[in-house]
């Protein structure tokens, strides 16, 4: 027997900048709010970008946290670690690892 699943798209809208921090590696970390709807329901969340700006690589985890302490959290260890945004989703896995 075979049945059809319906994947719930859940997308950030209206992202605003919460906080943005220039590394001294020309990285910039930017801690992004925005909100998602789950189920009728409209949250808030919070999302990490990591922009290199001599080469132009960007990489965004939109819906990090729905904490902002988390998400604030996490983008001072990223600057403190000096992380480029190839190494992002690898460093969240880790702290979030860690952290639940």
């Amino acid at each position: 027997m075979f049945g059809i699943v319906k994947k719930i798209k859940r997308e950030v809208i209206d992202k605003t900048i919460y906080m943005e921090i220039f590394g001294d590696n020309k990285v910039a970390y930017r801690v992004l709010s925005g909100r998602m709807r789950i189920f009728d329901d409209e949250v808030i969340t919070y999302g990490i970008e990591v922009i290199d700006h001599r080469n132009g690589h960007k990489e965004i985890i939109s819906d990090f946290s729905r904490n902002i302490e988390d998400a604030v959290a996490f983008a001072e260890m990223l600057i403190s670690l000096k992380v480029r945004p190839c190494q992002l989703y690898s460093k969240a896995l880790d702290y979030l690892r860690v952290s639940i």
